[in-house]
């Protein structure tokens, strides 16, 4: 059994595949196509959002740590002329730290924007390949339709779609009809005019043989009755009374 069951799976497959290839539009893929980059270049786009967002709340950082830094220099300076060495000593090394802090923060500062340049690179040559795409879309979808035209007209002037199989198997069915009807037509009047059916308004009915015996014993017996009264006469036998009508007309 796994062999029959492989040939069904693959014929399944095969009837699948066939079904999908007729159902499918080459216009709507493309179409699905082009939307599915229209959404990359649209992730593109919030990447580089995303980007230059980081990068601004680096950039406010650093605002407010170089402003730290300016205090913290004039405070050093207030206590080292007030005399206070210790506490002029503190404020540079929090100044110290702070300006260590700004050097990392402008490298990734740094860093960020080449990550935006990268970005805006590639979403520009992103949305050309998309803006190209979309002019190939709409020749191909063109030239398909054109195509599928011509190959309709043709089938159709040629009678080989299936279409026009279906509409020539019909005419062909309704011609076979109208010509069994006509033939049945010819049989009924050529046997209508050689006698062979009866008229059934007609009474008595009967064939042809027996109207025509019909008319021989009919024929026989009046000849017979004929000669009777013929016979009757000549003896001189008196004809017998009529039944009486009444009045004037049983006189005469």
């Amino acid at each position: 059994m796994p062999g029959l069951t492989g040939r069904f799976n693959t014929l399944m497959k095969a009837k699948v595949s066939s079904v999908l290839d007729r159902a499918e539009d080459p216009g709507e893929t493309l179409d699905y196509s082009y939307e599915k980059q229209l959404e990359l270049l649209q992730q593109a786009k919030s990447g580089i959002v995303e980007v230059v967002t980081s990068k601004k709340r680096l950039q406010q950082q650093e605002g407010t740590l170089r402003e730290q830094v300016v205090k913290l220099d004039g405070q050093a300076r207030q206590a080292l002329a007030a005399g206070n060495e210790d506490l002029s000593r503190q404020a540079l090394t929090r100044k110290q730290a702070i300006q260590d802090e700004l050097g990392t923060l402008d490298q990734q500062v740094a860093d960020l924007e080449h990550q935006q340049q990268q970005l805006i690179d590639g979403e520009n040559k992103l949305q050309a390949k998309v803006e190209a795409f979309r002019t190939q879309k709409e020749i191909v979808k063109a030239q398909y339709s054109a195509a599928d035209a011509q190959v309709q007209i043709s089938e159709a002037a040629t009678g080989v779609g299936e279409q026009m199989a279906d509409v020539g198997l019909a005419v062909q069915r309704v011609t076979e009809k109208t010509e069994n009807m006509k033939a049945r037509a010819d049989a009924v009047g050529e046997l209508e005019q050689a006698g062979t059916f009866d008229d059934p308004t007609e009474l008595g009915g009967g064939d042809d043989l027996d109207r025509q015996l019909a008319q021989l014993t009919s024929g026989s017996a009046v000849d017979s009755e004929l000669e009777k009264m013929k016979a009757e006469l000549a003896a001189g036998t008196a004809a017998p009374e009529l039944p009486s009508g009444g009045g004037t007309e049983a006189a005469a």
